[in-house]
């Protein structure tokens, strides 16, 4: 799509610190003193991010090799192969599994979501996120007539599945989960907000005005969606 191939460890690590970007987001619900399956965990900077701290048993699947030795380099234990039918037998049940910017490369993402059902301890918790496809910039692309796929973010040439905040929750329920919470991100590293107009507000206001505009329009201007969920038998036991 690009006529190239998108840089592996294009990503970075995400910032915890940041309570409208989705690590924080994660890190904010993420208890302590778990067993945490990272399926697709890239580089591993942000499965760091997220479980500095918690005391947390941590194993991360990731298929790409480069991105797998970047997140050995972290120190974090990582498989490398794919999240298949095999994985329960071999690695055993989660009180945490996480979906971050995971299921919009997949070709079938409920049977990756039914396979962690599988997967999941008694009590145990899914995070999703995926990016928003109904976000103001792709809207905006679309009405001047452009769907051009970039080399990250929204309009990632690797995508396949493309997510709105209601077709997510869609699909976690139809896989037999239940939402529990949702939040949007605010997406300021978005190249969008560096541009004009954006760049002619000081930095302080410009993420005032943006987290403001994403509390009262989340559909619109959520970057992505991150989603707590849990299996519907556990959420009407609990």
């Amino acid at each position: 799509m690009l006529g190239r191939r998108p840089e592996p460890l294009r990503y970075g690590d995400g910032d915890a610190a940041d309570p409208c970007e989705a690590p924080g987001i994660i890190r904010s619900l993420m208890p302590e003193g778990v067993r945490v399956l990272d399926v697709g965990c890239g580089a591993g900077g942000q499965t760091v991010a997220i479980n500095r701290g918690k005391h947390n048993d941590v194993l991360c699947v990731e298929p790409d090799e480069l991105r797998n030795a970047a997140a050995r380099a972290k120190g974090l234990t990582v498989h490398q192969g794919s999240f298949d039918a095999t994985f329960p037998r071999a690695f055993g049940t989660f009180d945490v599994i996480i979906f971050a910017d995971v299921l919009e490369h997949l070709v079938d993402p409920s049977a990756a979501l039914r396979l962690a059902q599988g997967c999941l301890n008694p009590g145990g918790t899914l995070f999703v996120s995926v990016p928003n496809v109904a976000h103001w910039t792709v809207r905006l692309r679309l009405l001047m007539g452009k769907f051009d796929y970039q080399d990250g973010g929204i309009m990632d040439a690797t995508h396949l599945r493309w997510f709105t905040r209601s077709s997510l929750i869609a699909l976690l329920q139809n896989e037999g989960f239940a939402v529990t919470s949702i939040a949007g991100t605010a997406g300021l590293w978005m190249s969008e907000y560096q541009r004009l107009p954006f760049r002619l507000v000081p930095p302080k206001i410009r993420r005032l005005i943006v987290r403001v505009l994403l509390r009262f329009f989340p559909r619109l201007m959520a970057c992505q969606h991150v989603v707590e969920s849990r299996p519907v038998d556990i959420v009407r036991s609990a």
